[in-house]
């Protein structure tokens, strides 16, 4: 951990992002933090970021190798807020991993902060293919790896494109059955989680975080807590039903993955294979100055009108 006097340096790749600006704004409530920034268009920075004297931009794009070093140069570990197509995700963050291994900086935590994909093979959930491969990419450097492990975005639960809350129908659609397991946080808990981890120097390897692990029953029971009705549990289908439905809709629209990779995504949330396990086997623990997020305090503060913008609201912060 850092001490009283010990500054340390965090690089935050892909600043402009909802997830990066959350993670800057934790860590700008912490003393003794420095935050290099590194981005294609610092006009998209917000004023609070580019104000901030503890903010340094420097300008470039994912594939720049010489403004990938300069980002790099000084930082004691790089955070990646990438989100964007296999290209992007793997070559984009293999030039920071290079750079950081040409500029002496020791850690370097990937753009994960998902389900465990460590327990997926290349291919089963395929969006987290680029995961799999730079993991094994850092493995073969003398950077340490990092991997931010959080189960779902609970925000991205409720929006239209999980296909689970229908906010006009006011009913929760899923697969399997209303006891299967969901495991999530928020993305401002999961954020609190990154800057945690980022300014504890010996943070490496997997890190595994949640902020709620509940059915689908009792996330209903949790809902009507909150906002005073039950919501209609809607199932499709089982386990069995599901994978094999979104098997053929990848067969037949091989090149339009928006008709079937949310049910990739809640297959793989609740088949068991990804779990990230029950609160004792976590590192929440490790980092007790961030309060985990569980449904209830998620509900409590999102109107139910809202619930279906929370992913593209998530990012909204002033500092």
């Amino acid at each position: 951990m850092t001490t009283s006097n010990d500054t340390i340096t965090v690089g935050i790749a892909g600043l402009t992002g909802k997830f990066a600006r959350l993670i800057a704004s934790c860590l700008l409530q912490q003393p003794n933090v420095a935050i290099r920034g590194y981005v294609r268009d610092p006009t998209k920075l917000p004023s609070w970021l580019v104000e901030s004297d503890a903010v340094h931009i420097i300008r470039g794009g994912a594939f720049d190798t010489s403004a990938a070093r300069v980002f790099a140069k000084g930082c004691d570990v790089i955070i990646c807020g990438y989100l964007g197509n296999n290209e992007f995700m793997i070559e984009g963050q293999k030039v920071l991993i290079d750079a950081c291994s040409m500029e002496g900086v020791p850690r370097y935590i990937a753009s994960d902060y998902c389900l465990n994909f460590t327990k997926l093979e290349k291919g089963q959930l395929f969006p987290k293919d680029p995961m799999i491969e730079v993991k094994k990419y850092l493995e073969s450097k003398d950077v340490k790896g990092v991997h931010v492990l959080i189960g779902a975005f609970m925000d991205t639960l409720f929006s239209a494109y999980f296909q689970i809350w229908d906010g006009r129908e006011k009913s929760l659609t899923f697969w399997g059955n209303e006891d299967s397991i969901w495991e999530s946080t928020t993305y401002k808990n999961a954020a609190g989680f990154v800057a945690a981890v980022a300014v504890d120097r010996t943070a490496v390897g997997v890190k595994k975080f949640l902020g709620d692990r509940r059915s689908m029953r009792e996330i209903a029971d949790l809902f009507q807590s909150a906002y005073g009705f039950r919501p209609q549990l809607k199932r499709l289908g089982s386990l069995d039903d599901v994978f094999k439905h979104m098997h053929e809709l990848k067969t037949k629209y091989p090149e339009e993955p928006m008709r079937y990779m949310a049910m990739f995504y809640q297959y793989y949330c609740i088949n068991g294979q990804c779990y990230l396990g029950e609160f004792a086997n976590l590192d929440n623990s490790t980092y007790s100055q961030v309060k985990p997020e569980g449904f209830k305090e998620f509900f409590a503060r999102t109107p139910v009108e809202t619930l279906g913008e929370a992913m593209a609201n998530a990012g909204n912060v002033s500092g």
